[in-house]
């Protein structure tokens, strides 16, 4: 499936933004025979299990225009492109430590000219600024992505809610939360987008 046909179901974006999507889906497919940054048995479902998803960010919290993004250890661009085109108003950083990861990044930013976005090759620690979110999809245990970016956050908020990490996730939460006291906010993305794939798929948001 064409990823526009999937996500003019949930979002109304504009004929651009939906050219963007499915250039994505386009650009990231034919790399991904080259480069394995998404899993070969997904292609198939990449609208839903890697677009769409990404998008779920974007329906539990839209970033004010101006707000700065870190995508932590973004694989194959995941989340940060998908947000990047739904908000062209929102800066994104995107960073993996994996290089050929990051070249496939790079040529999708190139080929979509998506003007919101900058990349990093390189780990956390060498990531320079402030941003008002930290995102990130299955990347580690909540508990350390807090420590990693503990100091990554602006001090000021702009957006309906506090500055802080949000982080896709699936599986039994309970354990990984249970360290995290001050956790803020865990919504279920099945509530969104109502597929099989999503009965198990959270978003999990922490205040800073």
């Amino acid at each position: 499936m064409k990823a526009s046909e999937l996500i003019s179901k949930h979002f109304s974006f504009s004929a651009n933004q939906l050219q963007l999507f499915d250039q994505l889906q386009s650009v990231i497919l034919e790399w991904n025979q080259q480069i394995n940054v998404v899993s070969r048995k997904e292609t198939e479902f990449f609208a839903e299990r890697h677009v769409l998803h990404s998008l779920a960010i974007y329906k539990f919290l839209p970033f004010t225009p101006g707000s700065k993004i870190l995508d932590l250890g973004t694989g194959g661009g995941f989340p940060g492109l998908p947000l990047a085109i739904a908000m062209p108003e929102v800066d994104f950083l995107l960073v993996d430590s994996i290089g050929k990861k990051i070249k496939v990044v790079n040529e999708a930013v190139e080929a979509l000219q998506l003007k919101n976005v900058k990349t990093l090759h390189g780990r956390v620690e060498e990531v320079k600024g402030k941003f008002d979110f930290v995102v990130s999809r299955a990347v580690a245990p909540a508990e350390n992505l807090m420590s990693w970016t503990a100091n990554k956050y602006a001090s000021q908020d702009k957006n309906a809610m506090p500055n802080g990490l949000i982080c896709l996730k699936g599986g039994d939460l309970k354990a990984e939360l249970k360290a995290l006291s001050n956790y803020s906010e865990v919504t279920d993305i099945h509530g969104y987008f109502p597929y099989e794939f999503f009965e198990t798929k959270r978003v999990v948001y922490i205040e800073a």
